[in-house]
Order: C-alpha cells, then sequence, then structure tokens
C-alpha cells in the first residue's frame, strides 16, 4: 500500500514538473498568440482561446485593456467606464488634487457619487483598436547595406505614409514601432480618450504601506492600486472634457474573480510593459553593471537624502515632492536590485558563453562567416568608443538636469535657439507663450530644496565626470571663482537668477521678447543650462549617437543571426511600451540559500509590520478595526483577508497598473511590482527568482466596500464567484468595421454638403 501511495505521489511530481520547472519568458505580441503561444497557454491551463484574448473581429480581452497616461496600464472594470489601475499610477493626479488643508495623498479620496468625481487635465486611457504587421511597407524600396542614418531617414518617412492613410477618415490615430532591432514593424491603431477623472484612492498608509523601504520587495502588504473613470462624449467617442459627457461604456470589461487562488494556478498579465533589452552582448552588460548603474545609484542616493530631509521637516515640501520622490526613488532601488541579479547570475559571462557559441556557429559556414564575423568585434569597437562618453551622458542627465532649477532653464535655452537660428515667427512666439506659463512648475518647487541639490549635485559632477567632458564655463567657474565651494556658488545663482520664482519671472517676462533676450543671456542659471547643453551636444552627443547607430545595426544582425541559430527557439521582441501578453503561474520561491517564501501575503502580515512610530508602516485605525473585528465582509478566503500574491510572469516597467487574469479571463489582481531579485529580467531572466508581485482583486474590493465605504463602486461591477466561461458584452464590435463605417460616414456627409451648396446656388 505504500508503495502504491509513494508511485503515485511520484507521477504527480513528474506531472507538475513541466509546470513548475519551466521558465516563463517572454512578452509576447497579442496578435502572434495563436502560432506561437496558444497551444502552450492552453496546456497550462488557459480556458481561452488567442482569439479571445485578441481579436478584430469581436471583442475581446483587449478591448478591456487601457495605456493608462503615458507608462502605465489600466483595464475596465464595469460596463460604465469603471478603471483600475495602481496607486503610484495615479499619485501624481491624487498630488495634484492635495494641498496641506485638503490631503487627499494621506487620507485618501472617495467620490460617493459621481459629480463628486474629480477630472485631470492631459490625463489619457488609450485603447488599441487592431494591430498590423506592415514590415514589407516600412522597408519597402530600401537597401540592405544604406548606412543607418540613411536607412532611419527613409523609414520614418515610409511610417509617416503608411499611419497617415491607416487613419484618414477617422478620429484613430496609428503609431508604428520597430521590433528586432527594425526587422519588423508592426502598427497600432488606437482611439485616445482625453477625459479621464478620479474616482478613488486610499490613503497612502494604505496604497504605499511599506513606503520606499518594501519597494521592489517581498513579502509585500501594499493596497497599490486607484480607481478612474473614464468619459465620453455623447456618441461614445473621446471628447474634450465637459460636464456634460457620459461615462464611456466600453466594448468589454473584466469580471472580477472572488475565486480563492492557488499555487501554481494559470495567470496572464495583459498591458504594456516599458522597455527591457533582452538580446545585449556581453560588452553592453559590462558596461551597465560596472559604469551606468552604479554611477545612476550614487547620483540619486544623494538627491534623495536631500528631498527626505526637506519632506519631513515641512509638510507643504512633503506633498509638493512626493511624486517626484516616489519617481526618483524608484529606480535608484532597482537598479540596485538589477546589480544584485546580474551578479548573481553571473551575466556577463553567460553572455560571453553564448557569443563563443554563435562565434563557432558563424565559422562553420562560409556564408554566416561573411554576414556575420565582424558582428561581435563590431560590438567591441563600439562599446570601446563610448568610454567616458557613457558616465558623462549620465551625469549630464541625472545630476545637472536632476537639478530643477537648471533643467526648468532648458525652456529659456530653447527660445534663444530657435531665435538664433531664425526659426518662423510663430515658433518663437509658441515659445514665449510657454515660458509664461510658469505656475505649474511653481506649485510644486521648493527653491532652498533645489539649492542643496544644486550644491551637492553638480559637487559629483565636478568630481566624477573626466576635465576633458565638462563644459569650460561650469569648471572655469567653479575653480577660479568658488574655488570649489559649492554651496557658495548655489547661493550667488539662487540670489541672481529671476527663474527662481514666479514673482521675478513675472517681473522679467517683460523685458523678454524675440529682438531681446539680453536679461536671459546674462541669468546664471541660463548660463549654466546653456554650457551644459552646448557641451552636452559638442563633446558627448555625438560620439553616443554614432556608436548607438553602429550598435543598432550589429544588434539588428545578431539578433537575425541568433534566430537563424537557435531554430528551436521562440523569439520574443524587447519591451516598447506597446501591448503584450505575458503568461506563468501562480508561485513562492527561494531568492537565496535558506530563504523560502510564499506565494501570498495576509492583513495578518500587514498588522505584523505595522508600527506607529514609522511613517513606512503606520496603519488606519479603521483598517486595525476591520481586523480585529475580522469584519472582511465578502472578500476573506478561509477566514484570513489576502492582500498579496506572486506569480512567474515576465513584466517591467509600463506593467503597472496591468490586469493578472485567470485562465476564465477574469481579473484576479493587479499587477504593481517584482521582487528585487527580479529586476534584472530587463537584462537576463531567471526562472528560478523572476517573480511579479499582484494585489490580490479579493483586497481591492476589500478596501473600496468595507474601508472606504464605496459600495456603490462594488454594484457596477461584475464579482464572479464560481468558474465561468468568458464573458462578452452583447454588443459584439468589429474595430475594423467602425473604422470603416466611420470613413463612409464622413463620406457621406461630404457629399451631403456638397449637394446642399449646389442647391444653395
Amino acid at each position: 500500500m505504500k508503495k502504491k501511495t509513494i508511485l503515485v505521489r511520484l507521477l504527480a511530481l513528474l506531472l507538475l514538473a513541466p509546470l513548475t520547472g519551466r521558465a516563463d519568458e517572454g512578452m509576447w505580441l497579442p496578435l502572434l498568440l495563436k502560432q506561437l503561444n496558444e497551444s502552450d497557454m492552453q496546456k497550462r491551463g488557459l480556458k481561452l482561446s488567442a482569439e479571445d484574448i485578441y481579436s478584430i473581429n469581436k471583442t475581446s480581452l483587449k478591448d478591456a485593456i487601457v495605456l493608462f497616461g503615458g507608462g502605465c496600464t489600466g483595464e475596465m472594470i464595469s460596463g460604465e467606464g469603471l478603471l483600475l489601475t495602481n496607486h503610484h499610477c495615479g499619485y501624481s493626479q491624487i498630488q495634484s488634487h492635495s494641498s496641506v488643508k485638503q490631503d487627499y495623498l494621506t487620507n485618501g479620496f472617495w467620490a460617493m457619487n459621481r459629480s463628486e468625481e474629480l477630472p485631470n487635465p492631459g490625463l489619457t486611457a488609450t485603447f488599441i483598436v487592431r494591430m498590423e504587421d506592415v514590415t514589407a511597407q516600412v522597408l519597402k524600396d530600401i537597401p540592405a547595406n544604406l548606412p543607418e542614418a540613411e536607412r532611419e531617414k527613409k523609414v520614418q518617412a515610409n511610417i509617416a505614409g503608411i499611419e497617415k492613410t491607416a487613419v484618414t477618415g477617422t478620429h484613430y490615430k496609428a503609431q508604428i514601432k520597430p521590433y528586432f532591432y527594425g526587422t519588423e514593424y508592426y502598427m497600432f491603431i488606437t482611439e485616445t480618450f482625453t477625459d479621464v477623472r478620479l474616482v478613488g484612492a486610499p490613503p497612502s498608509a494604505i496604497g504605499k504601506f511599506g513606503g520606499d523601504t518594501d519597494n521592489w520587495m517581498w513579502p509585500r502588504h501594499t493596497g497599490d492600486f486607484s480607481v478612474f473613470r473614464v468619459y465620453a462624449g455623447p456618441d461614445n467617442k473621446p471628447a474634450a472634457y465637459a460636464a456634460e459627457n457620459k461615462p464611456y461604456k466600453p466594448k468589454h470589461f473584466l469580471p472580477i474573480s472572488l475565486k480563492p487562488i492557488k499555487e501554481t494556478d494559470f495567470t496572464m498579465v495583459f498591458g504594456f510593459p516599458g522597455r527591457t533589452t533582452e538580446y545585449l552582448p556581453s560588452y553592453a552588460i559590462k558596461e551597465i553593471y560596472e559604469v551606468s548603474n552604479p554611477a545612476k545609484i550614487a547620483i540619486r542616493e544623494t538627491k534623495l537624502n536631500i528631498l527626505d530631509k526637506h519632506m519631513k521637516a515641512s509638510d507643504e515640501v512633503r506633498i509638493q515632492y512626493a511624486a517626484k520622490y516616489a519617481s526618483i526613488s524608484n529606480y535608484h532601488k532597482k537598479w540596485i536590485g538589477e546589480n544584485r541579479g546580474l551578479k548573481k547570475l553571473n551575466a556577463v559571462a553567460k553572455k560571453q558563453e553564448l557569443e563563443q557559441q554563435f562565434t563557432t556557429w558563424v565559422n562553420a559556414s562560409p556564408e554566416r562567416k561573411a554576414k556575420y564575423g565582424t558582428v561581435l568585434s563590431e560590438f567591441e569597437k563600439n562599446y570601446n568608443s563610448l568610454n567616458g562618453i557613457t558616465l558623462s551622458r549620465d551625469y549630464f542627465i541625472e545630476a545637472a538636469l536632476g537639478v530643477e532649477l537648471i533643467s526648468y532653464a532648458q525652456n529659456y535655452v530653447a527660445l534663444v535657439d530657435l531665435i538664433k537660428n531664425k526659426a518662423p515667427q510663430a515658433d518663437i512666439e509658441k515659445q514665449l507663450k510657454n515660458l509664461g506659463n510658469y505656475a505649474g512648475f511653481f506649485k510644486n518647487y521648493n527653491l532652498a530644496t533645489d539649492k542643496e541639490v544644486f550644491a551637492a549635485l553638480l559637487e559629483m559632477y565636478y568630481k566624477n565626470v573626466d576635465s576633458k567632458f565638462q563644459p569650460e564655463y561650469f569648471r572655469t567657474t567653479v575653480e577660479k571663482k568658488y574655488k570649489g565651494n559649492f554651496k557658495k556658488f548655489a547661493e550667488d545663482v539662487y540670489a541672481q537668477s529671476f527663474m527662481v520664482s514666479p514673482e521675478k519671472i513675472k517681473t522679467a517676462l517683460p523685458k523678454i521678447s524675440a529682438t531681446n533676450t539680453k536679461l536671459i543671456e546674462k541669468d546664471p542659471a541660463y548660463l549654466l543650462a546653456r554650457a551644459f547643453t552646448d557641451n552636452y551636444r559638442a563633446k558627448i552627443m555625438p560620439t553616443y549617437v554614432t556608436a548607438s547607430d553602429a550598435n543598432t545595426l550589429t544588434n539588428r544582425l545578431f539578433v537575425t543571426g541568433l534566430r537563424e541559430m537557435q531554430t528551436d527557439k521562440k523569439f520574443y521582441p524587447d519591451a516598447n511600451s506597446t501591448l503584450r501578453v505575458a503568461y506563468g503561474q501562480v508561485m513562492g520561491y527561494e531568492p537565496m540559500d535558506g530563504v523560502k517564501y510564499d506565494y501570498y501575503t495576509t492583513l495578518e502580515g500587514l498588522m505584523e509590520k505595522a508600527d506607529p512610530t514609522n511613517v513606512d508602516f503606520q496603519v488606519p485605525q479603521k483598517l486595525i478595526d476591520l481586523y480585529n473585528a475580522k469584519d472582511y465582509g465578502d472578500y476573506a478566503v478561509n477566514g484570513e483577508m489576502p492582500i498579496a500574491f506572486v506569480a512567474t510572469n515576465h513584466t517591467t516597467g509600463g506593467n503597472s497598473g496591468s490586469p493578472v487574469i485567470n485562465a476564465n479571463g477574469e481579473l484576479i489582481g493587479t499587477n504593481f511590482d517584482r521582487a528585487w531579485e527580479s529586476t534584472m529580467s530587463d537584462i537576463m531572466y531567471d526562472p528560478d527568482r523572476v517573480r511579479n508581485i499582484v494585489l490580490d482583486a479579493h483586497y481591492t474590493l476589500f478596501i473600496i466596500d468595507k474601508f472606504a465605504g464605496a459600495g456603490h463602486l462594488i454594484k457596477e461591477m461584475n464579482i464572479v464567484r464560481e468558474v465561468t466561461p468568458l464573458p462578452m458584452l452583447e454588443n459584439d464590435v468589429d474595430p475594423q468595421s467602425e473604422m470603416k463605417i466611420e470613413k463612409s460616414e464622413k463620406k457621406k456627409n461630404k457629399k451631403n454638403k456638397s449637394k446642399t451648396k449646389l442647391k444653395a446656388a
């Protein structure tokens, strides 16, 4: 009997092995799921077809996914335009509505009816109407051996024509992007809504619980979500903000599953991952690991320490710099984790091993040797040419432009450039008008904070960048006039510049015109911005652009060769902020020797972390009361209140806010982070450690309903307690047909107008 039991257990383990042991690497184009991924996804538990995920013939999951703003993902969760994303994705909007008296960041915000929902000028929600492979059209009549700069010029000309033709006569937009370093091109037809209103956000003690301490870490207990609503005109199409606009009725919205989440459950992330570089050569990874990341980490750490000090000393500064601090901190910690991961994976050596295999494969064939024989030597030459250049570029972007005054002064540099280059008068007038819109900048600006950042970052620049790559004006001023005293340098610049306050700018602007820029050109902030900009353009950018163009061509050849060499491998293109699908499983992991993490966290764990003396771990009293009473409503699982879980999906920046979807097409959580051990996955994937961190839908609904008392929002949603097939809306629409109808209607209108004119004549 015991032998039989052991055999049964062994058989079960063997059956599970292909699932639990495989790598869930890849960010796949939805258009290609049928040919590349459908079979594998279904073997792993998916109950849907590729057509259910992406279709232009009927509504599909893609119709519920939006590009939220410029860099996050959101998902539709009701038929009344309700949109779910991360708290940190909506953070700048929450911050913009906050003040010391009305502190939505600290206290949270909930619109109890639609009249209370807050508009957000400039915020957009963009849907993908369809995708199309346009490689042949883009590369038409472009010779293979054309220099990269000339090739790109012709490519962009072709792209402009294709995009224009694709959307003529519609309200849609078109965007074509390159894949595999310009080997393939895909077009995205999009529909963008500009009336997006804030509906709800938990207090920071929930939405940012754990703060920077827990950022990128697991276990996690952060309620990282916010809720918005997309509004449309009377025809359900995009319209500028107007009080009379109606909630948008999406083609599809995601039902939300309350089924308990188990380890090995199938998961799918659908969103807009920002940028990955999975096919870099060893030379590039070495530069990132040894040069670029250490420099950027050090600069941001210095800046963060200064901001933190000023924010703790003033509630006004805390609110002003909350979103800025979060943004700076995010990648600071990410780069630290990335370097740790690259070291642990021995990434440079692994790439060198692949390159040796590539060399052997190339040398085995005269034809391959003729085509790919110089690829690796070209890489070596290109990266050697960047010695000192990459560091100087990083310091220009992170340190020089990391000073808000210098970054702001770039607006005046742009004006002077337009005037000196004899640009059209309309362009000059437009820039002059832009300079008058300074109120937004100063709403979130503190002079004392920026002045201290100025002194610290420019001193780092002076000490760490080779003098031959520094601006002459900057170096000689620091050495001759200030004897290396950056605090005195900062005091003088901020005392003498008119760009440091709205009052001074208001006084200065009437004296500035297209024929009089004297006031600008003697301003110390302008002189510094001009010096850094001109230095970058003359000493750094030309070499960097030349090497980058050369590397683009070399990478194109390298990836083409790898795809020929590894015929049994399915290749996915690097992320580039276009719609992708990643899939994997709910699964814990072992990040290091002696440490094993479970796959989920609960409210009990949050209470164990609670610390009223630490701002990162303070807990609202109402949440404590709900916990003590175990008042979890319908959202508990086996008596526990789940908060987050981890899965093996391949994600990156831009996937923030992405829906995590189960095998039936139902929302089970919202992606909001990666484990710290996973951050090197932008460069190299490790199946043992890469985990995306997901806010459990149970906790989202619990906070909305029981904590916020916003049960009216729950009533809008389709809450699923049992497994169901993928629900589709009744009004399935073919987007291509919709475009044709819209074009046809416009043509009819034109004809009718013409007829009316003829009758009138």
